[in-house]
């Protein structure tokens, strides 16, 4: 049986005549990623400081680490870790010493401590920055700074509340990386991002919290395929072809002035395979196949009915296959 780092069951919460969560359900299982998704102001930041203790819910029944969240919250802490949207870095002092810091709180000895910083230093590559003050930092360094006072006393549950929030691509790739391994190591990560993108590449699971109640939860590929509108398009630089293949196809959008068709698809290889044999069964060359299919920037407006969030630089929405 899956055993589960963090089980919540009719979370509510309201600040004054608000209801910020009405009656969330969540439920990650060890050794994954889970990602919240919302438009600001959605509850995110509030769910992630209820299951870590840092604020009380109205209600809900939770399970954190196998611990009953209000009958132990002490021992919930114990095991968890928690980064949140604003660093906890105190630049004045040293990355070394805001990791011994961390270990002062974390009760560990003056030995285990600087052994644990030490290592933690090393792992995120902060070494040969540790005896610079954190006000010299760059903002990716401070971040790997920040999970890595996090990691201090060794948690099995880590909360990320949007980690790359203000990052540069490549810092936000590192960050990736790291949160990576850390799951490999066994961690749980409960995430919350604004970056569909980030939620595509980590997540095992994605839940999309909508006016306080979570509007759909499933894989990436679940979500994807809750929203209609993919397609296959063939392009054409002969119109004769392109007319051969409009007028054989049949239910196609047609799109004259770029010489067009486009063919509703979920995407599947099966349908791929078939539109290529049927174009080299028919002699109909087409000059160029291009597969799109909804993303999860699609899926968040479908279910959410908002702008946008943030998508990241540089990463297609679509995959493409020429044909000759």
């Amino acid at each position: 049986m899956t055993t589960l780092a963090i089980a919540a069951n009719g979370l509510r919460k309201s600040y004054g005549d608000k209801t910020v969560l009405d009656g969330v359900d969540l439920t990650v299982p060890e050794g994954t990623i889970f990602a919240l998704l919302g438009p600001n102001g959605a509850g995110k930041t509030t769910a992630v400081k209820i299951l870590s203790t840092l604020i009380t819910a109205d209600a809900g029944d939770i399970h954190i680490g196998g611990h009953d969240l209000t009958a132990d919250p002490q021992a919930v802490r114990a095991g968890i870790g928690v980064t949140g949207q604003f660093s906890a870095v105190d630049g004045l002092i040293t990355g070394e010493e805001n990791m011994l810091l961390m270990a002062d709180l974390h009760h560990l000895s003056k030995a285990e401590g600087r052994r644990s910083a030490a290592e933690l230093l090393e792992r995120f590559d902060l070494t040969d920055a540790a005896k610079k003050p954190a006000s010299t930092y760059s903002g990716g360094m401070k971040r790997r700074l920040d999970l890595a006072m996090t990691l201090v006393g060794n948690p099995r549950i880590i909360f990320l509340d949007e980690p790359t929030t203000g990052l540069d691509p490549r810092s936000r790739h590192n960050m990736w990386q790291i949160i990576r391994q850390l799951v490999s190591d066994g961690v749980t990560v409960f995430l919350t991002t604004q970056y569909l993108e980030e939620a595509d590449e980590l997540a095992d699971r994605i839940a999309v919290l909508h006016d306080g109640r979570i509007a759909a939860e499933g894989t990436a590929d679940e979500l994807k395929r809750l929203i209609p509108g993919g397609h296959i398009r063939l392009r054409f630089t002969d119109p004769t072809a392109y007319q051969s293949a409009a007028t054989a196809l049949g239910e196609v959008t047609r799109h004259d002035e770029s010489l067009s068709l486009q063919i509703p698809s979920g995407g599947s290889q099966r349908e791929l395979r078939a539109i290529l044999d049927w174009l080299d069964a028919s002699g109909i060359e087409a000059d160029e196949l291009t597969v799109h299919t909804p993303d999860l920037d699609d899926v968040f407006f479908a279910l959410t009915g908002s702008a946008k969030v943030p998508t990241q630089p540089n990463q297609p929405n679509q995959s493409k296959e020429n044909v000759r």
